[in-house]
């Protein structure tokens, strides 16, 4: 491997797409993901790191990096309104979560703009379909009991790329660009 080929993949980041709650939504969220697993059951996702995922980059480089970020500067997207209204457990990979029991079209349109405009930047994402939600808590041992947590609603009005970092005590989150929506 050239030189500068090793230098872009040391330099390599993770990043991923994501709509970023404010410090409102956030607590809100954390509260319902108390209502939700009260019982101790799982590992809660920390409040900083609540997000929704648009498109998981992966290991990025220098390269990729500006071309994603070219790409979405070119992105029109209107701002949009989610009702998280829908909660569920994934036994599999023993995720909780909540979501939006509809996907606003505006949604819709981001994540596959952005998806795509990825892949146009030699980045290979995931093929399944996308499912919007927000990762309330990991690692439960059993689905939860019966709570229920009243409907949510955010405005959305910008879309972030995010740096995440594996440390010791726990992966790390950094909005390391925004975009605003309805521009």
């Amino acid at each position: 491997m050239p030189a500068s080929e090793r230098e872009q993949a040391a330099a390599a980041e993770r990043l991923f797409f994501a709509l970023w709650p404010d410090d409102a939504l956030r607590r809100r969220l954390a509260q319902c993901r108390e209502r939700l697993a009260n019982d101790g059951n799982g590992r809660p996702v920390p409040a900083e790191n609540l997000h929704l995922t648009l498109a998981f980059l992966g290991r990025t480089d220098t390269r990729q990096r500006a071309c994603v970020e070219a790409m979405a500067d070119a992105i029109r997207c209107p701002a949009f309104e989610l009702q998280l209204n829908r909660t569920g457990y994934w036994p599999r990979p023993r995720v909780l979560w909540i979501a939006p029991s509809e996907m606003p079209e505006a949604l819709k349109g981001l994540a596959a703009a952005l998806h795509g405009g990825a892949e146009g930047c030699g980045l290979s994402l995931d093929a399944r379909p996308y499912r919007a939600h927000l990762t309330l808590m990991r690692k439960l041992a059993r689905p939860p009991g019966d709570a229920r947590c009243p409907p949510l609603r955010w405005s959305v009005d910008r879309f972030v790329l995010v740096r995440s970092t594996t440390l010791p005590q726990g992966v790390k989150y950094d909005v390391v660009r925004e975009w605003g929506l309805g521009e």
